[in-house]
């Protein structure tokens, strides 16, 4: 009898504590999700709301004045095939010479190893700084107003290096020794042995790299002014958003035609991320399993 309710207590015990946690993780998924609802709500919202602060989760009157705004007052065509083809071509690209020079240094038989990778780990750390940087792309390089300029500046991340060097160095090594034996040369275990068992960090550095390349502006701005993306573009509409409501005025069709500026931004926001968002689930499962195999170690 007091083993039942010894067991019975227990039971409660495990209840209760599977309630807490159940409340401590919709509080996590509120606290989480409520600032990307309050954005997409004031993308939406009445312009005159906006300005009186009425923000929540569901605009008090919904509008679509924003996004016209954004979509009919500019041209975005154009600027979102830039956008498009840097971030498909810089990920291309940079997952490939990631992938390169993380085999040549998880290579043990690589003399200059250690030394490389120090080198590498110090660039994470200490940079040459804008103005060299701007000098040599600009009058070294020649770079400037060059769809490249977008490119090769950033074809190599330290950190996705290390990333997938470290996800390599967890493979079998008896894998490389097989297919050697079988005369395949460096190249060829690399295309046809590694490549295919680091699908998950793969995935994971592609969806760093295209994030970095969709979201980068600030290489427009100082290089490229001529090739503009769509991110530099939503970036300019942002700074000259202006307050187009004359709070006296009587005409209604005038005030529901208007924007404010903290809603055109958060439109903007919205423009920006949404092409992410509709990407992510799509790498999620190689992202967790990129980011867990291939944890740094030495």
């Amino acid at each position: 009898m007091n083993s039942v309710k010894l067991r019975t207590k227990k039971a409660n015990k495990a209840t209760a504590f599977d309630y807490i946690l159940l409340l401590f993780f919709v509080f996590m998924i509120v606290i989480t999700l409520y600032p990307f609802l309050n954005v997409l709500a004031i993308s939406f919202n009445d312009p005159m709301d906006t300005m009186r602060n009425v923000n929540f989760i569901i605009p008090r009157k919904f509008t679509l004045s924003n996004y016209v705004y954004i979509f009919t007052e500019n041209d975005l065509f154009s600027p979102l095939l830039m956008s498009v083809a840097r971030t498909l071509v810089g990920t291309a690209l940079g997952v490939l010479c990631t992938a390169m020079l993380a085999y040549v240094l998880s290579r043990k038989d690589f003399y200059f190893n250690k030394l490389f990778t120090v080198l590498f780990i110090i660039t994470m750390y200490v940079s040459g700084g804008m103005i060299p940087e701007y000098l040599l792309l600009t009058r070294t390089l020649k770079m400037s107003n060059s769809f490249w300029v977008y490119i090769i500046p950033g074809i190599i991340w330290v950190y996705n290096v290390i990333l997938m060097r470290s996800f390599i160095d967890g493979l079998p090594p008896a894998l490389q020794e097989a297919a050697r034996i079988d005369g395949a040369n460096d190249f060829t275990i690399w295309l046809k042995v590694i490549l295919p068992l680091c699908t998950p960090v793969l995935a994971t550095v592609a969806l760093f790299v295209a994030v970095g390349q969709w979201n980068s502006f600030m290489d427009t701005y100082l290089y490229a002014r001529d090739l503009p993306t769509l991110q530099y573009v939503l970036y300019e509409i942002m700074e000259q958003a202006t307050i187009q409501i004359d709070p006296h005025a009587a005409n209604v069709d005038q005030l529901a035609n208007s924007v404010s500026p903290l809603s055109v931004r958060m439109a903007i926001t919205i423009v920006a991320t949404v092409p992410i968002l509709i990407v992510y689930p799509f790498l999620q499962k190689y992202f967790v399993g990129g980011m867990t195999l291939g944890a740094v170690k030495d």
